[in-house]
C-alpha cells in the first residue's frame, strides 16, 4: 500500500506485545502498509501508559521513532481549538485526546487512512475533508 497512513494507539500497543489478543492481526496489516506510520505525542504517551508493565516494549515504541517506523506529526497551541471542537461535538461517544487529536490530524494533513483497532471511535467520526476515514485493518 503506498498511501499515507496514521496509526492510533491500540495497533501500535498489538504489534509490541506479543500477548496482545490483535498481536497476529497487527503484524499482519503492518506488512501491508508505507512506513513510516504517522502519529502523534497524545497517540504515544497513551500507548506507553498502556505498555508501562513492558519497559521493553516502551522502549522500542520510542526507538520506532528513531528508526523511521513512526514518524510524529507535530501539535502546537494552534491545533487545540479544532481539537477541543471535536472533543465537543462527539462529547457522547466520550473520545480520548489521542483520538481526536488523530482526527485533527486526519482533516489538516488530508490523511483519510487510519490503523486502528478502536472502530467504533473512528466508524462514528465524520471528517469535512472527505466522506469517512478508511479503516485498517479492514
Amino acid at each position: 500500500m503506498s498511501e499515507v497512513v496514521l496509526a492510533d494507539t491500540g495497533p501500535l500497543v498489538a504489534i509490541l506485545n506479543q500477548s496482545d489478543q490483535h498481536h497476529k492481526q497487527s503484524i499482519e496489516a503492518l506488512k501491508t502498509l508505507r512506513l513510516p506510520l504517522l502519529t502523534c505525542w497524545p497517540v504515544l504517551t497513551e500507548a506507553a501508559y498502556l505498555l508501562r508493565q513492558y519497559p521493553d516494549a516502551v522502549a522500542k515504541l520510542l526507538e520506532g521513532l528513531q528508526s523511521g517506523f513512526l514518524e510524529l506529526l507535530p501539535l502546537d497551541e494552534s491545533d487545540a481549538s479544532a481539537i477541543r471542537g471535536i472533543l465537543s461535538t462527539y462529547r457522547d461517544q466520550g473520545y480520548q485526546l489521542a483520538d481526536a487529536s488523530l482526527m485533527h490530524l486526519a482533516e489538516r494533513e488530508d490523511i483519510a487512512t487510519v490503523f486502528t483497532l478502536d472502530r467504533r471511535d473512528f466508524d462514528v467520526y465524520r471528517p469535512q475533508a472527505f466522506a469517512a476515514l478508511r479503516l485498517l485493518p479492514e
